[in-house]
């Protein structure tokens, strides 16, 4: 009880201060404590909560670029794939229509004989050395034909129609000098899918 005594005994000054000082001098203190008291809650309470939630925020800023940036990637990935299957559905087709080393000769008859339907005389249908390119090698022939012009140009479309690729250059017409026939000279160009595992290279190899 003394020592609660004494304490008191030592705030009466205070409390005489106090009771002297005029009412809006109290209401500056009453108010400056409210504040103090409320700055040091918002200080050791709120402020560190608003900095987590503002890295937070920051990381999910962050999380959802990244995220963007993969999105755009899955789809320039699905792009490239498609992209990659139309080629090698483009590759197919290009393999189907190169004929394979064994069937040349079956091909050269059918190129002979689509001039042979429309009435063409064969005057030279002579094969060229191999030209050889990446995957496949070109296979000219030298092709020297009399008929008419109509029966000439059948003979391109029919060729045109064969399930190989087979390529008319080189065309050059000479006017016979009686009736409506003339001398066709051109070159039939197809075409042979070189495998790379066939004898041929493998003997260039060896050597």
């Amino acid at each position: 009880m003394g020592k609660i005594k004494i304490s008191l005994e030592a705030l009466a000054p205070v409390f005489e201060k106090v009771e002297k000082i005029s009412k809006a001098q109290r209401m500056m203190i009453y108010f400056g404590t409210i504040t103090i008291l409320i700055g040091a809650f918002v200080y050791f309470s709120y402020l560190p909560k608003y900095k987590t939630v503002d890295k937070l925020n920051q990381n999910y800023d962050k999380l959802e670029q990244q995220l963007a940036t993969a999105k755009r990637n899955a789809m320039q990935l699905e792009k490239f794939r498609n992209n990659m299957k139309k080629a090698e559905k483009d590759y197919r087709l290009v393999m189907k229509a190169l004929p394979e080393k064994q069937e040349i000769p079956a091909l050269l008859e059918s190129i002979s004989e689509s001039g042979q339907v429309v009435g063409l005389e064969f005057l030279l249908f002579r094969p060229e050395p191999e030209i050889k390119k990446d995957f496949y090698a070109e296979i000219p022939v030298s092709i020297q034909v009399e008929g008419s012009y109509h029966n000439v140009g059948l003979f391109f479309d029919n060729v045109a129609t064969l399930p190989r690729i087979v390529n008319i250059q080189e065309i050059n017409m000479t006017p016979l000098k009686v009736g409506d026939k003339l001398i066709t000279s051109c070159s039939a160009v197809t075409y042979k899918f070189i495998d790379e595992a066939s004898p041929e290279k493998s003997g260039e190899k060896k050597k």
